[in-house]
């Protein structure tokens, strides 16, 4: 065998590891897209269920030194 057919030979059998490499990295991503899915569905289902147990609103909607609110409440 000459080095250009060992050559070839290589090549032609990492072609093949390349593309079970490229399907594992597809199946990856999709295991992915769906995890993401999954837990934006869990956050929003968390999301509601805070709402439903403070319904005024208020929950997720402060702001750090927010001067306003702070005027509101006598606090300056």
């Amino acid at each position: 065998m000459s080095l250009r057919s060992i050559s070839e030979f290589y090549q032609f059998f990492w072609m093949f590891e390349s593309h079970a490499q490229q399907r594992l990295s597809w199946r990856d991503a999709a295991e992915a897209r769906l995890s993401r899915a999954r837990a934006e569905a869990m956050a929003a289902a968390q999301l509601r269920a805070m709402l439903e147990a403070n319904p005024s609103g208020q929950l997720g909607n402060a702001r750090l030194n927010d001067l306003e609110a702070l005027r509101r409440s006598g606090l300056i």
